[in-house]
């Protein structure tokens, strides 16, 4: 079942990147998804379950409305910054702990972390994240993790664990 999950993500990724559905394509398709999945089936998908469940596919509508609308803000934010006369930033890298536990949660947040403009991922050390950011406004790790972490990390636990 392990490979028939990693087949149909790899399949589908094909179709969401060609965006064609002729025959043509979809052999092309499945035969690179095949020969993907048997060379590197073995390592990926340990908890190949976890696809199946609808509730995940909830989190990641809601995460991605979240996302964009923090990408916004912080595109507005390092707009302000760029544009003011007097350049107000204070950059720094914080140090931040996350109470994920999976890799690829873990990674998903430090991606969104770097997608979103002002900050960086410039390291992750087992639960501990290392971020550039524009504007430390605050000496507190409480505070300065819930401003860059809090938004983001409940709902890809939520998604991933």
């Amino acid at each position: 079942m392990k490979y028939i999950t990693l087949f149909i993500i790899l399949f589908l990724l094909w179709l969401l990147l060609t965006l064609n559905l002729e025959g043509p394509n979809l052999i092309v398709g499945a035969v690179a998804a095949l020969i993907t999945m048997l060379v590197f089936g073995k390592h990926f998908l340990r908890d190949w379950y976890k696809f199946f469940q609808p509730r995940r596919y909830f989190w990641i509508i809601i995460y991605l409305g979240i996302f964009i609308w923090e990408c916004i803000k912080a595109n507005f934010d390092v707009a302000y910054r760029v544009l003011s006369p007097k350049m107000p930033i204070k950059p720094g890298i914080v140090r931040v702990k996350s109470t994920l536990k999976t890799d690829i949660a873990k990674t998903f947040l430090a991606n969104s972390i770097t997608m979103t403009p002002g900050t960086i991922t410039v390291d992750v050390v087992d639960d501990d994240f290392f971020i550039h950011w524009i504007y430390v406004s605050s000496s507190d790790p409480d505070v300065y993790t819930q401003k860059v972490m809090g938004r983001f990390e409940k709902y890809i636990k939520r998604i991933f664990e």
